[in-house]
C-alpha cells in the first residue's frame, strides 16, 4: 500500500471513530437523565401552568395497564424515557439510508460534514432547552444528523480490503463500546456540574446543560477533523445511481442479494432485544441492588471497557481464523446464555458475570454482521446496503426499548429478560445455514 493510501486510510479510522462514538454518546447521555428531566418539565410546567409534559404524563397515566409494584419506578417515566430515545432512533431509521444512498452519489465527505453540522446545531439548542418542544426540536436534528452512520461504515469498506473488513468493523465496534462508556457517564456525573442561572425561560439553561455543552464540543471537533483531514474516499468511477432511497422497512425485500437481506434481518432482532435491554438495565439495577447513580456508571463502564476488549483483541485477531459468520452465532449463544442469567442474578456476582458475557456476546455480533452485509454487497451499493443495514438497528432502537418497558412492567424482570433471550435466538435461526462471503476472483488484494 502506498504512503499516500495509508494516510487517507488512517485518516478515514479517525473520522469514522468519532462519527461513531459521537453518535452513541449523543444517544446514551440521556439514559441515567430521564426521571430527573421528567421531573424538571413538570415543575417548571407547574408554575408555568401546565404544557406538553404535564400533558403527556395525564394521558399516560390514565391507561390501566400499569402493573408496578409500589416502590418501583413511576410507569410514566419509563415511557417518557422510551420515547425520546425512540425519537431519536425512528429518524435514525428513515434517514440512514437516505445518507447512504446520497453518498454513494456525491461522495462521503460531503454528507459527513452537512450531517455533522446539524448534530451541532442539535447540540446547541439542547443547551437552551428550557421549554421541552425545544429538547423535542434538538432530538429531531439528532436523529436526523445520526443517519450518517451508514456514510461512515461505508467510509471503512472504501479503504479496507475484502480479507481486512472485519478489522476494520471492529473499529467501529470499539468506538461504540467507548460511546457506551461515556454517554452514560456524562449523563450521570453531568448533573452535578449545573449552570448557575437556571431559569423557566423558552431559550434558557436547564440542569443537564452542562451535558449538551460537553456533547456540543465533541461534535465541533469532530466536524473541524473531518474538515480539515478527510479525504474522499469513494471514486468517481464507483458512484451510484440516481435512485430515490426509501427507509429500510420498504426497501429491504427489493434487496436482490439474499445474504444482505438475510443479515438486515438478523441485526433488526437483534438489536430489539438489546435495545431493550440497555433501556431498562438502569431500571433493574436499581430495582435488585439499589444502585446509585453513580454505582450505574460503573456497570456502564464495566460494559464498555468489556467491549473495547473483546473487539479490539479478540474479533481483530481471530475473525480471519473463525470467520464472520461463525464469529457471529458464537456471539448470539453468549448474548442468549446471559440474558438467561441476568433474568435470574438477584447476587451482585452472577449479575456482573452476565453483564461481562453480554458484553462479550455484542463485542462479537455488531462488527461481523456489519462486515457481512459490507463483505456481500458490491463497491457501488457499500452505501445503500449500509444505509438499510443502520436504518434496520435504528428501527429496532426505536421499538425495543418500548417494548422492553412494557413488558417489564407488567411481567417483572424475569419474564423481559427471558422474553430478550427468545428474540435473540432468531438472528441464530437467521444466520446459521448464511454461506460465508468470499471474494471476487478479480479483486486485488490492498
Amino acid at each position: 500500500m502506498k504512503a499516500s493510501d495509508q494516510k487517507v486510510k488512517r485518516s478515514t479510522f479517525g473520522v469514522v471513530f468519532l462519527t461513531i462514538f459521537l453518535d452513541m454518546v449523543g444517544f446514551s447521555v440521556l439514559f441515567p437523565l430521564f426521571p430527573e428531566m421528567l421531573d424538571h418539565y413538570l415543575a417548571r410546567e407547574a408554575r408555568l401552568g401546565g404544557g406538553l409534559v404535564t400533558d403527556f404524563v395525564d394521558f399516560i397515566l390514565s391507561f390501566s395497564i400499569v402493573g408496578q409494584d409500589a416502590g418501583s419506578f413511576r410507569f410514566e417515566t419509563v415511557i417518557f424515557g422510551g420515547a425520546l430515545g425512540s425519537l431519536y432512533a425512528v429518524l435514525q431509521f428513515f434517514f440512514a439510508p437516505i445518507w447512504g444512498r446520497l453518498s454513494d452519489k456525491i461522495g462521503r465527505r460531503p454528507v459527513l460534514l452537512y450531517t455533522l453540522g446539524g448534530t451541532c446545531l442539535g447540540y446547541l439548542l439542547w443547551i437552551v432547552a428550557g421549554d421541552f418542544w425545544i429538547l423535542v426540536l434538538s432530538r429531531i436534528l439528532g436523529g436526523v444528523a445520526s443517519g450518517n452512520l451508514s456514510v461512515a461504515t461505508a467510509a471503512i469498506a472504501d479503504v479496507t480490503s475484502r480479507e481486512n473488513r472485519s478489522r476494520g468493523m471492529a473499529l467501529v465496534g470499539i468506538a461504540f463500546g467507548l460511546g457506551f462508556i461515556l454517554g452514560p457517564a456524562l449523563g450521570g456525573f453531568s448533573f452535578y456540574w449545573q449552570f448557575s442561572s437556571v431559569s423557566d425561560g423558552i431559550f434558557s439553561f436547564t440542569p443537564f446543560s452542562s451535558a449538551a455543552l460537553i456533547s456540543l464540543s465533541l461534535a465541533v471537533l469532530n466536524l473541524l477533523w473531518v474538515w480539515v483531514r478527510f479525504r474522499e474516499t469513494l471514486a468517481e468511477d464507483k458512484r451510484g445511481s440516481d435512485e430515490k432511497p426509501k427507509p429500510a422497512i420498504f426497501q429491504l425485500g427489493r434487496i436482490e442479494n439474499d445474504a444482505v437481506r438475510k443479515t438486515c434481518l438478523a441485526y433488526l432482532f437483534y438489536m430489539i432485544s438489546f435495545s431493550g435491554m440497555e433501556f431498562t438495565l438502569t431500571f433493574l439495577a436499581v430495582e435488585r441492588f439499589s444502585y446509585s447513580p453513580r454505582e450505574i456508571v460503573n456497570m456502564f463502564l464495566l460494559i464498555g471497557l468489556t467491549l473495547i476488549f473483546a473487539q479490539g483483541f479478540f474479533v481483530r485477531r481471530f475473525v480471519g481464523k473463525i470467520g464472520e459468520r461463525r464469529m457471529a452465532l458464537l456471539g448470539i449463544l453468549l448474548g442468549t446464555l446471559a440474558f438467561l442469567m441476568i433474568s435470574n442474578s438477584f447476587d451482585e456476582i452472577t449479575f456482573f458475570i452476565a453483564l461481562f458475557l453480554m458484553s462479550c456476546g455484542v463485542a462479537l455480533i455488531s462488527p461481523t454482521l456489519t462486515a457481512l452485509t459490507s463483505l456481500h454487497s458490491g463497491e457501488s451499493d457499500q452505501g445503500f446496503h449500509l444505509g438499510i443495514f443502520r436504518s434496520s438497528g435504528s428501527m429496532a432502537r426505536a421499538c425495543g426499548p418500548l417494548l422492553a418497558g412494557l413488558v417489564y412492567f407488567t411481567c417483572g424482570s424475569v419474564t423481559a429478560y427471558v422474553f430478550g433471550a427468545v428474540i435473540l435466538l432468531l438472528p441464530f435461526l437467521i444466520l446459521r445455514k448464511m454461506p460465508q462471503p468470499t471474494p471476487p476472483v478479480s479483486e486485488k488484494v490492498a
